[in-house]
């Protein structure tokens, strides 16, 4: 997995931090020193978090789990949108609705609303309304659209949390710590870095500088994706005919409690799941007995 170098990030501002009087004590460990009255943020921590988080965000997309991307600045929403486009992952770019994470249940339900509105649009059953509440029902879909589209693919609670500037969304890594997820922020000097768990230090109010550090980490959600599909085409090639059955010696081995996942056609094959009579049975018999691991042996 390729990953930037200090040069570029150099080049990109990203050592620049936020004025002297405004930072915050617990990012020293992150501040190379100061010049004038900027502090200068390590480019080597810069790194090692990026590293760091190119690992987990790999590992996430390559298990199938979803990344949200949050970013509310008007300076890297752009960005932000070109990340969830990018991954196909969910993203929040405008207001962080409170219980987005926490109640999730709401928000679905907000979700199922904006579908029965385009409904109402594509077949037009929305003239059948007044003229008011035709426009009452436009504005409403405008503002869901607006505050949740981004949001409208994500099944559940995502595996982790990309945030720029976690002091500007401070809501948003509440309800994630919350839920626990993991949440991996890229912040300046004035921000506290005991919220995140995985730490990028840089100049998160320069476009150029935030795309650059975006950039590393949606390459790496987009690298475990093709590993995911990779895998799950591999394994159903290797489970299945070209007719759907399965193939003898690959059928899915029994799972918790030892039973076969529902919908699995057996074919006429033993049954994995055993009876307490035969477990008891099994457990009795010595070596080379009925169910012991000499049945069946060649002489």
């Amino acid at each position: 997995m390729e990953t930037v170098s200090v040069q570029e990030l150099i080049d990109a501002g990203v050592h620049f931090g936020c004025r002297v009087s405004r930072w915050n004590p617990k990012m020293a460990p992150f501040i190379h020193g100061r010049r004038n009255l900027i502090h200068i943020i390590d480019l080597r921590e810069t790194l090692k978090g990026i590293l760091r988080a190119q690992n987990l965000l790999y590992h996430l997309a390559a298990e199938g789990s979803a990344i949200l991307w949050v970013g509310t600045k008007r300076q890297v929403k752009g960005v932000i949108q070109e990340a969830g486009e990018a991954t196909g992952m969910p993203i929040v770019t405008e207001r962080w609705i409170g219980g987005t994470l926490t109640n999730f249940s709401v928000i679905r339900s907000r979700l199922r609303r904006l579908e029965e509105l385009e409904k109402m649009e594509e077949d037009g059953s929305i003239n059948n309304y007044s003229k008011k509440m035709i426009s009452s029902i436009r504005r409403e879909k405008r503002k869901i659209v607006r505050n949740l589209g981004g949001i409208r693919e994500m099944g559940g609670i995502p595996g982790a949390m990309v945030v720029v500037d976690p002091a500007r969304e401070a809501n948003a890594v509440k309800e994630a710590r919350k839920m626990g997820l993991v949440v991996i922020g890229v912040l300046d000097t004035d921000c506290d870095p005991s919220d995140v768990d995985i730490v990028i230090p840089g100049n998160d109010d320069a476009l150029k500088s935030v795309r650059l550090m975006v950039v590393q980490l949606w390459k790496a959600v987009e690298e475990g994706k093709q590993n995911h599909k990779e895998r799950m085409a591999s394994f159903g090639v290797a489970e299945k005919r070209e007719d759907g059955t399965v193939i003898p010696g690959d059928e899915p081995r029994p799972t918790r409690d030892n039973k076969l996942p529902e919908g699995v056609a057996r074919g006429g094959r033993r049954d994995y799941s055993t009876t307490e009579e035969e477990e008891s049975a099994s457990a009795g018999s010595g070596p080379g007995g009925p169910g012991g691991p000499g049945r069946g042996r060649r002489r």
